[in-house]
């Protein structure tokens, strides 16, 4: 049994937004909507798949918690990620 090690820069988009979805916790329709607002921009493969980065989840963990933990909307969090730069 061969063990081996992947490496993957954060920014190589490789996640599907089903298997981010289940990662960080926000439903796929949300993903769609962060999405079209500009707050969050994975790379389109094609016209419908989208393909996430690992510096994209950790974006949208940081997302999840303004949501969730914070009660900020969408257009809200958009301002704030703006703002910290």
């Amino acid at each position: 049994m061969a063990i081996f090690s992947l490496k993957i820069s954060p920014e190589e988009p490789v996640y599907i937004i089903g298997v981010v979805c289940k990662l960080v916790n926000i439903p796929i329709w949300t993903l769609r909507q962060l999405d079209k607002a500009g707050v969050v921009r994975p790379k389109r493969i094609g016209k419908k798949n989208r393909l996430y980065s690992l510096r994209d989840l950790k974006r949208l963990g940081y997302i999840h918690y303004l949501m969730e933990k914070k009660h900020v909307n969408i257009h809200g969090v958009k301002i704030i990620l703006e703002r910290e730069g």
